[in-house]
């Protein structure tokens, strides 16, 4: 197995959509309705890569997942903080590509002074064939911490599900921080 990660680039969005899709269509974990457009979903990889790292996983010449950052708040009072956000091809769940992901994303995210993760999880009350609670004990596993939960707050597939924030630390929170700077 030869598994690389690597900057994404406008012309994995084709791939990197039909591995999204699933979750879409078939899971609670994202709460779109719809898979976008591959003009959408190409629109989304260039806009992040203005600011922050998008990064995907290639393994035997297929992309099999993919992690990213996005802004948190647009005030520049939440500048050292980013929302982070992942996906991992089905039958690539549990064989550490996530955690290999992750590592790299916050890796470049400390090299451009970011402080502060945040993932914005589906929660179930109780598990069911649409969500489960692995993504929050994966994010567990790697440092987050729970700092919130909205309840019946996303509706999809006739239920009603939870929602919630999850934390991690990359660095000290000085007085005076050093800029953010841009990805690239």
């Amino acid at each position: 197995m030869d598994r690389q990660i690597r900057i994404a680039v406008k012309e994995d969005a084709k791939e990197l959509l039909a591995l999204y899709t699933p979750y879409v269509e078939q899971t609670a974990i994202t709460f779109e309705y719809e898979a976008p457009s591959l003009d959408e979903f190409e629109k989304r990889i260039e806009q992040t890569l203005k600011k922050f790292p998008y990064l995907v996983a290639q393994q035997d010449g297929q992309l099999v997942g993919y992690a990213y950052a996005g802004p948190f708040r647009p005030r520049p009072a939440y500048d050292w903080a980013v929302e982070t956000t992942i996906y991992i091809r089905q039958d690539q769940k549990k064989t550490g590509l996530g955690r290999e992901l992750y590592q790299a994303l916050e890796n470049l995210l400390s090299k451009q002074h970011i402080l502060n993760l945040y993932a914005c999880i589906a929660y179930p009350t109780v598990e069911d064939e649409y969500l489960t609670r692995d993504s929050v004990h994966f994010h567990q596993r790697l440092g987050y911490r729970l700092v919130g939960e909205f309840y019946q707050c996303g509706y999809k597939f006739g239920r009603w599900y939870n929602m919630v924030w999850m934390e991690k630390h990359l660095g000290n929170h000085e007085a005076n921080p050093s800029p953010v700077c841009r990805f690239n």
